[in-house]
């Protein structure tokens, strides 16, 4: 059975290419979730995979179902875009029953397969962003696994992966919220100064909230990434069943490094800079608030660690001296050697895993409240908060003025993290949500 939002013919144009499947056994590995007579039978379905970790939502998923997969029977059916190796996630998550990848070239913004898809949309009451994720491949791979009869539940891992679950059949659904998705799309068009591209997203964010309604009231359960998101998720789709998970941090991965690398004078960002929100706080910084910096300290440095910076970014951040480093291997040494970590983020939703990062290398941080949303994070004490441009400038002054200060935030921040925040923990947080769907 189709989702109600798709008509026959929307399903076969978003992909160009058929199946290709990775599997691993469960016992490939020295744990068997078969063997505890309480594992679960978990279906996990998300679209655009989880290898390699260069997203936050990507990071959130992998290690959950990495936790996961230790004590239950997980099959993850999942995506990756042509130039990805389908097989590599097989190999990160050796403990998983299976793992099928679909090849899916995304349409990029602004392309004419996004524009495309845009009209397309236009005709249904589906926002563009859940119509072009609808994978006609990944949803004959979700309904040939639900038909087995072999799950116990399936998670449809953010809203893009639900218009590729069928609504047929007795498995229980949990849907995982990462971001409160028509907020997003909201704040897009707050943000946005051309009229008609704020009319087209004020379009945008209403269908965006009733589907979002829509899948909340569908599953069975929903979880959120913040008590902030269970909230607002509620308030639009009240009556339905909601949970919140805490963020978590790869606490062994990101530590404290050596303080003698640290460089006085260096400031950083890190985040997916095609993101649109990611790029808009950077744009917003080098116009409203790196100038009063560099007035006080000329020889100020930014850094801004992330993928695929667009060409207006590139062509800003010439002009302001600020480094783009593009893809990286690691984040870690460029977190390392800066004084302050920033997000001066306006625009988003769900939790930013990048604050948590930097507070487990015990790096002081300033941030925007949009930035630092739905974190349980005192301003002061772990990390210092500020809307306003001018105010979150002095607030970066005053860190490189006094590195006792940073260290004192960041001494807090990894405490922090280490008594609450380990993927562990939060895992099981997940799995108690899971078994509370069940009874």
């Amino acid at each position: 059975m189709k989702h109600p939002y798709l008509k026959e013919s929307d399903s076969g144009a978003m992909t160009s290419s058929e199946l290709t499947t990775g599997a691993t056994p469960a016992s490939n590995g020295a744990v068997s979730a078969g063997s505890e007579a309480d594992s679960l039978r978990i279906l996990w379905v998300k679209v655009g995979g989880l290898w390699p970790l260069n997203t936050g939502g990507r990071l959130r998923s992998f290690h959950i179902v990495r936790e996961l997969s230790h004590r239950h029977q997980l099959s993850l059916i999942t995506s990756h875009a042509p130039q990805e190796d389908g097989a590599a996630l097989s190999r990160q998550l050796p403990h998983c029953r299976q793992v099928i990848s679909v090849p899916h070239t995304p349409a990029k913004h602004n392309s004419p397969r996004f524009l495309l898809a845009l009209m397309r949309s236009w005709l249904t009451p589906l926002p563009v962003d859940i119509y072009k994720n609808h994978i006609a491949a990944l949803e004959r791979e979700v309904q040939r696994a639900l038909n087995s009869g072999n799950y116990d539940l399936c998670v449809a891992d953010f809203l893009t992966a639900m218009p590729n679950v069928p609504l047929d059949g007795d498995t229980p659904l949990l849907f995982f919220s990462h971001n409160v998705e028509h907020m997003i799309w909201r704040r897009l068009g707050n943000t946005e100064t051309r009229p008609l591209h704020r009319a087209l997203l004020a379009l945008e964010w209403r269908k965006m909230r009733r589907y979002e309604t829509a899948s909340c009231r569908r599953a069975g359960l929903s979880i959120a990434v913040s008590e902030k998101d269970k909230r607002m998720l509620g308030a639009s789709a009240p009556g339905s069943r909601m949970r919140a998970i805490p963020t978590g941090v790869d606490l062994d991965y990101f530590h404290p490094g050596d303080a003698a690398r640290q460089q006085p004078l260096e400031i950083v960002f890190s985040g997916s800079m095609d993101w649109h929100p990611n790029e808009d706080a950077i744009l917003y910084f080098i116009d409203a608030m790196l100038p009063r910096l560099r007035r006080e300290l000329p020889q100020l440095s930014v850094t801004v660690v992330g993928r695929n910076p667009s060409r207006r970014l590139q062509e800003a951040a010439v002009v302001a001296n600020v480094r783009l480093t593009g893809t990286v291997d690691d984040v870690r040494p460029y977190i390392e050697r800066a004084a302050v970590y920033v997000v001066p983020l306006r625009i988003g939703g769900g939790t930013r895993l990048k604050i948590y990062e930097a507070l487990a290398m015990g790096k002081a941080v300033v941030s925007t409240r949009i930035g630092a949303e739905g974190l349980p994070l005192k301003d002061g004490k772990h990390l210092l908060l500020a809307d306003d441009p001018a105010e979150f400038a002095e607030k970066i002054l005053a860190l490189l003025r006094d590195p006792d200060r940073r260290r004192q935030l960041g001494e807090a921040g990894r405490r922090l993290m280490e008594l609450r925040y380990s993927w562990p923990r939060v895992a099981r947080v997940f799995e108690r949500h899971c078994r509370e769907l069940l009874e």
